[in-house]
């Protein structure tokens, strides 16, 4: 049988080292907010010659009028984006008045985005909100669930931190996709960051179940081995539902799904794998070191893991 437990160290570093390197980059250069959660104004525009201006002339056009901070991008439809500090309709018009003028063309407003500095900071709290809450609801469902097994609380609040692992694990991918790609957190990044918050949670509580389940069938087994065997009996389905249908998917998503959703599908793509992934690597291990209380031999000199 596989001993996925007697790993757990090793896959403990392995997740260390896909979250501290996004870590860092977000330290240094900071969360890409997008205009969702910073404020700001968003403007996708349409050349009716289908020639569009040079970016730099267009961040030009942006200081003629005032706005020193435009951010300039080309889309796959053959559009034109720009990000800018916060503009009203007034403005906005202006903008589009001076386009049609310098480049002797007609511009069409596809998409105009404007969100106060005020009404970001509210939606960033009242998305901190409701996850702090689900989490809390999460462990006292959880710990109400497996109310027939020892400590059941134990469950819930490993559960919690394997999904916090999930998250971490996609802010230090969208740190990056930022500094590489131009990434941005905005609306659609919290609803594929909620939907991986979802399945961890889901997925967790499959493998407890089944350590819970195998928990009254052998009672005096070790818990390692118990909860390693339990591991090894969902493996399948984990494969089966998770790599073999949700993963290609979505990568067939990310890879012919168009400029505009291959963000969500990659962010999605890598936090649903991870929802699996932390279930039998960090949740259950985390599980396991609990309960035989060998966080208590982590800072004493010379003391080895109970079987690392």
């Amino acid at each position: 049988m596989l001993n996925i437990l007697g790993k757990r160290y090793l896959f403990f570093a392995i997740s260390l080292a896909m979250i501290i390197p996004g870590l860092i980059v977000m330290a240094i250069f900071g969360l890409p907010l997008s205009i969702d959660f910073k404020g700001g104004s968003l403007l996708e525009v349409e050349f009716a010659s289908k020639t569009l201006p040079a970016p730099a002339e267009v961040v030009a056009l942006y200081n003629d009028l005032g706005i020193t901070d435009a951010q300039v991008t080309t889309t796959g439809n053959n559009t034109l984006l720009v990000r800018s500090s916060f503009i009203d309709d007034d403005v906005r018009a202006k903008v589009v008045q001076e386009m049609n003028s310098r480049f002797n063309d007609t511009v069409t407003v596809l998409r105009f985005d404007s969100v106060g500095p005020t009404i970001g900071k509210e939606v960033a709290g009242r998305a901190t909100l409701a996850v702090s809450i689900a989490a809390l609801a999460v462990i006292i469902y959880i710990t109400w669930a497996f109310r027939g097994v020892h400590n059941a609380f134990r469950y819930g609040v490993c559960a919690i931190i394997a999904m916090i692992h999930d998250v971490l694990v996609v802010i230090s991918l969208v740190s990056i996709g930022g500094v590489l790609f131009g990434w941005q957190v905005d609306a659609l990044f919290l609803t594929a960051l909620l939907s991986v918050i979802g399945f961890s949670v889901q997925d967790k509580v499959v493998v407890f179940d089944r350590i819970r389940e195998n928990s009254q069938i052998y009672r005096k087994l070790d818990f390692e081995k118990l909860a390693n065997h339990s591991i090894v009996q969902t493996l399948q389905r984990s494969i089966n539902t998770q790599l073999m249908t949700v993963e290609y998917m979505l990568l067939a998503i990310a890879l012919f799904g168009g400029i505009t959703l291959r963000e969500f599908a990659i962010i999605l793509l890598v936090g649903l794998f991870m929802g699996t992934y932390s279930s039998i690597f960090i949740a259950a291990p985390s599980l396991v070191i609990w309960e035989s209380g060998e966080w208590r031999n982590w800072f004493k000199r010379g003391a080895k893991p109970a079987s690392a």
